[in-house]
């Protein structure tokens, strides 16, 4: 079969298309190895009824050779995520590497970063990413009593002790490893057990916390409560529609004081030696900078999520026919990002935004959060407010005095863990 032409680089940077932006491949597309049962996006194959799910090596090298084309100097980051993306195997990526010396440019680092479960990673692996430094995220929930709630195998079966494997075999090569915890109906009131899990036993050191939130219209809300993979074999297709949420999403409240728990512990003992993203996100707030997290920044839009065939959608969270902007074998990604479409996208957070939040005291530093939660109404019955406003309210107002002390010591010079001497 002949390979179409690739798309070219725009001669000058279309209008409209961010001077950096976030490329999440998904090569493997929603296939995993894995059933959690909080995972919407297994539901996601039904979007490629009959595909094979894995990305070919011309769809590969668009992806690298665009993403490389469209930045300057200094880092770039090419992100694999899934479904499972070590289902591809180690050749995959050793191919994805001699795209990457092949494209870029020499004022570019470019840096590698997988999110994976964990299960699949042995020795092989461990050497691979080790030797290319490639910065690993690994899905964990907590100790093994929490982990296995909702982390199962296609059998039912918790996956606590293979995720550990895949863990230790990290550590043994040295491999740079953050956390990826979901914080669920599970282990949400056990925010310092899960903290301490992490931080005195796995000893990791950047720590990422995602809300699990499972929006599902009424009528089909006994089907979504099913788990969204194969083992569900009446599931739906998940979309970003319906006011009611599963049995396994956080509760707003329980969602804040799970992150306000986390804080008093890390503020006292921890400032300078873990990272936790929602943290470093709100001291960013506090210094009037724009927070590294796309939830809390004022718009959106620079965060893209590519499918195994080269589809590229508005976000890893609008993986959905309304929000699919064309294709990265077709046409270039920077067009692609400044299409009226995503450009719309975008804005849309901040402007659509109801006068509940606009006048909210933290509205600095949580800006409405990600418009995929905006799907309650405001104590006047505005449309549009963060199924989460709750929680946030209540974290970003307990955190208030610490994070004005610490962007204080930062704005005078001195180092932020000087914290802890004033707790």
């Amino acid at each position: 079969m002949t390979e179409r032409a690739a798309p070219v680089m725009p001669a000058t940077m279309p209008v409209g298309a961010p001077r950096a932006f976030h490329a999440m491949a998904k090569p493997s597309g929603a296939i995993c190895n894995l059933d959690c049962t909080y995972c919407f996006f297994l539901s996601k194959e039904m979007l490629y009824p009959g595909d094979r799910f894995r990305m070919a090596d011309q769809t590969l090298e668009n992806y690298v050779r665009q993403t490389l084309e469209a930045h300057g100097p200094g880092e770039v980051v090419l992100a694999f995520q899934g479904g499972e993306p070590t289902l591809m195997g180690v050749a995959f990526f050793e191919r994805t590497m001699e795209h990457i010396a092949r494209h870029a440019r020499p004022s570019q680092t470019p840096l590698l970063t997988l999110q994976t479960n964990g299960v699949l990673l042995d020795d092989r692996w461990g050497a691979f990413l080790a030797e290319h430094n490639v910065l690993v995220g690994l899905s964990i929930d907590g100790p093994r009593d929490l982990h296995d709630i909702y982390r199962l195998d296609k059998a039912g079966r918790g996956t606590f002790d293979r995720v550990l494997e895949g863990y230790e075999t990290l550590r043994r090569h040295g491999v740079d490893v953050n956390v990826l915890c979901t914080v669920n109906a599970g282990n949400a009131s056990h925010p310092l057990e899960v903290y301490r899990f992490f931080r005195d036993e796995l000893d990791l050191r950047f720590i990422q916390f995602i809300p699990v939130v499972e929006r599902s219209t009424e009528q089909l809300l006994s089907l979504a409560n099913a788990g969204w993979g194969d083992r569900n074999t009446e599931r739906p297709l998940y979309t970003n529609h319906g006011s009611s949420v599963t049995e396994r999403s956080v509760g707003p409240l329980e969602w804040g004081e799970f992150l306000a728990t986390v804080f008093d512990e890390w503020v006292h003992h921890d400032v300078g030696e873990v990272f936790v993203g929602h943290f470093d996100a709100a001291l960013a707030s506090w210094l009037g900078i724009d927070p590294a997290m796309c939830v809390l920044r004022e718009t959106c839009g620079a965060a893209v999520a590519i499918e195994h065939n080269g589809d590229l959608y508005s976000c890893d969270h609008f993986v959905e026919p309304a929000h699919l902007l064309g294709n990265i074998d077709e046409t270039h990604i920077v067009e692609l990002l400044a299409s009226p479409q995503q450009v719309s996208f975008g804005r849309a957070k901040r402007d659509t935004l109801p006068a509940y939040c606009r006048s909210c005291d933290v509205r600095f530093a949580c800006n409405g959060e990600c418009p995929r939660n905006r799907f309650t109404t405001t104590p006047d019955g505005e449309d549009g407010l963060n199924y989460l406003c709750e929680g946030y309210k209540h974290f970003f107002g307990h955190i208030d005095p610490k994070m004005r002390r610490m962007a204080d010591l930062l704005r005078a010079g001195r180092d932020a863990p000087e914290i802890m001497e004033q707790s």
